[in-house]
């Protein structure tokens, strides 16, 4: 089975608020799915943090090296990809659009095998996850309702991120944090991201260390991103010394880029996210080389429904994870799957174990947010 076709899908619309000082709008292309078309009529979907025009850069470069090679080899075409791309966008743009081949390559192997992806990469731990509602921090008087709502869908666990928190004062940030907490009560799980990768970060590790101090105060399970993505040593102390868990790493591409994070340990929790850092091929590895340091795999997934539904067969496929990220509200989430992910009883979401991705495609849903359909797939 060849590769016959690649057709990229951006995505506009109901692009959420990431929260940035610079701010994104509806319209704006942050997210774009690609499906990747075989010889023999079977077609695998993958999603890249990238926007359209970036991911048809990349494809102009790539394309040569991908019609024609296996539909069912995902980690020996992308890694030929890494490996013939070292002068030509390494880490940026470039590995962004593999990580959507690789995660549609993976679809297509797991179809062609029927198996899911959770399997072909050597069994499923589990069948159930526990996701994150990912939302934006307000002020104090009106974040409640924001709250309310994620509690209302199920959630046991939720995490608040960037908004104010780190921008105005530390005063702010506590009262944030203190409503979030009497707000969704003793018994939800709460984490806090203070978006330490937004443009000219100001607080280092002093700072860091004595907001961790504070949050610790309010049982929060992490702190996230306190520091700016580049600062390892500071991360390495802040791990070291602060009183709670500590992540990171979001923005780092390559399994390569981790392997100083991972050996130096500098966070507790490590976060690739699936769209940007290669896919599940580069993924997998970065997992269970954290694994073995005992740091802890928990996916970033602020993106789409493919990149959940690749995160879902990641953390059935490694042993200790124990959360997955859930962006809410995301239209693009769950706007394009043709059955809603719902969160049992227990607020778990069960692991899809149909073949590939495991799940089914709205493709009027992805028409609404792109103005193009799918492409039907034989399997």
């Amino acid at each position: 089975m060849k590769i016959k076709d690649i057709r990229l899908i951006p995505l506009v619309g109901a692009t959420p608020d990431g929260g940035w000082q610079e701010g994104d709008g509806e319209d704006d292309n942050l997210h774009t799915l690609v499906e990747v078309i075989t010889d023999e009529g079977v077609v695998g979907l993958g999603s890249i943090f990238t926007s359209a025009k970036l991911s048809e850069g990349a494809l102009g470069v790539l394309r040569p090296m991908l019609i024609g090679e296996s539909a069912i080899e995902p980690v020996r075409v992308c890694e030929k990809l890494h490996q013939t791309t070292f002068w030509q966008g390494r880490g940026g743009s470039i590995t962004h659009f593999i990580s959507g081949i690789d995660i549609a390559l993976w679809d297509i192997f797991g179809k062609v095998t029927k198996q899911p992806i959770s399997r072909l990469l050597g069994g499923r731990y589990r069948e159930k996850i526990k996701p994150y509602g990912s939302l934006i921090m307000q002020e104090p008087d009106i974040f409640p309702a924001r709250l309310e709502a994620a509690v209302e869908r199920g959630f046991q666990a939720i995490k608040i991120g960037w908004g104010p928190f780190g921008r105005v004062s530390d005063k702010m940030d506590e009262a944030i944090v203190k409503t979030a907490r009497e707000t969704v009560g003793p018994d939800v799980e709460l984490m806090v991201d203070a978006g330490g990768s937004d443009r000219y970060w100001p607080h280092g590790y002093k700072w860091a260390l004595q907001t961790a101090k504070m949050l610790k105060q309010y049982d929060v399970v992490w702190f996230e991103e306190a520091l700016r993505p580049d600062d390892l040593q500071g991360y390495i102390k802040l791990t070291e010394n602060a009183p709670l868990p500590i992540t990171s790493c979001e923005v780092l591409t390559r399994r390569q880029s981790f392997m100083p994070w991972i050996e130096q340990r500098a966070v507790d929790y490590i976060q690739p996210d699936v769209t940007k850092v290669g896919g599940p091929s580069e993924e997998y590895r970065i997992a269970m080389h954290a694994y073995d340091h005992s740091i802890l795999f928990v996916p970033h997934g602020w993106n789409t429904a493919v990149g959940l539904a690749a995160d879902l067969q990641l953390v059935a496929a490694v042993p200790t994870a124990r959360w997955v990220e859930y962006i809410t509200p995301a239209p693009y989430v769950e706007d394009i799957v043709a059955e809603p992910f719902t969160l049992d009883a227990d607020g778990l979401l069960t692991i899809p174990e149909a073949p590939g991705l495991g799940v089914k495609w709205n493709s009027d849903g992805v028409k609404a947010h792109s103005g193009m359909e799918l492409t039907p797939s034989d399997l």
